[in-house]
């Protein structure tokens, strides 16, 4: 029998407490999409995310090296975000889920949304 015991690094642990949150994957999917951006559009594109949220998980990701933060030295500050390269590298995988997602939770949907009439 296979276990999956915490013993210090578990890469599925690991992953999972990344990215498993309410924001990261729209953050990196709409940088995916859009390529370098600025605060203001990341916030805008997701719409119902607030400046503080953004914040705490555009600073998880770089600190993850999921994300590339560049700051100009402009008054006022201009600061800009992209994809890392392991951003790009993790891409095809979230986009897999997405895919996945959209296939089967749309049945899903439809069978609930059926229910309700």
């Amino acid at each position: 029998m296979k276990t999956f015991l915490h013993h210090g690094f578990c890469p599925i642990r690991d992953a999972i407490a990344r990215l498993a949150n309410k924001w990261s994957l729209l953050v990196l999917t709409t940088l995916r999409a859009n390529g370098v951006m600025r605060f203001g559009q990341i916030q805008k594109s997701i719409g119902d995310i607030s400046q503080r949220m953004l914040t705490v998980t555009l600073r998880s990701l770089e600190t993850d090296g999921l994300v590339h933060r560049k700051v100009y030295p402009e008054i006022p500050p201009k600061v800009e975000y992209e994809l890392s390269d392991s951003g790009h590298k993790l891409m095809p995988h979230i986009e897999a889920l997405i895919g996945w997602a959209v296939e089967n939770m749309s049945d899903k949907r439809a069978m609930t949304d059926g229910n309700n009439i």
